[in-house]
């Protein structure tokens, strides 16, 4: 069963990304070295989709190789 979306927030929380807001059910997290916000939609009780799991997972290497 893929995570909820409040999971895949609550990762990237956890990993310092900050919300930054955004319109409707989509949200924008910054991180301090990251150029550009990574964007997840859905509303907190969704399944994440398999683009919005890989997204974040990617993400979250990235971070940790800077």
């Amino acid at each position: 069963m893929p995570p909820k979306i409040r999971e895949l927030i609550a990762e990237l929380e956890r990993n310092g990304f900050i919300n930054r807001g955004g319109k409707g059910s989509h949200r924008n997290f910054k991180h301090p070295k990251l150029p550009q916000p990574v964007r997840i939609s859905g509303k907190t009780g969704d399944d994440a989709k398999i683009y919005q799991i890989k997204q974040v997972r990617d993400t979250l290497k990235e971070i940790e190789g800077k």
